[in-house]
């Protein structure tokens, strides 16, 4: 074991990471996830270790989620992943409340 495991690993106040790996722009998988706030066939929107988090495309289904692991699959084809600051955020999330009320 290298020391910088050691030292990453028995220390509980490490920052969480978050790993975003895309395939052919047709399969996403994304670590870090805290919770899924929204989606539908064309955008996911995700509270993450490093924030909200939206992802577009067409025909998007959620391939895998494993809440324990924080880890979330989609698949369809991507279209844009982009970061949305607090205030963003929170627009967002107001839209989709209204839309499934």
């Amino acid at each position: 074991m290298n020391q910088y495991y050691e030292a990453n690993h028995t220390n509980k106040h490490t920052v969480q990471e978050q790993d975003i790996v895309m395939r052919s722009r047709r399969l996403l998988d994304i670590t870090g996830v805290k919770q899924v706030e929204s989606f539908d066939n064309e955008e996911f929107l995700l509270e993450t270790v490093m924030g909200f988090l939206s992802v577009r495309g067409q025909n998007l289904q959620m391939k895998n989620l494993d809440v324990e692991k924080g880890v979330v699959s989609i698949k369809g084809k991507i279209t844009e992943i982009i970061y949305l600051d607090d205030q963003q955020a929170e627009k967002a999330k107001g839209f989709f409340s209204k839309l499934f009320k």
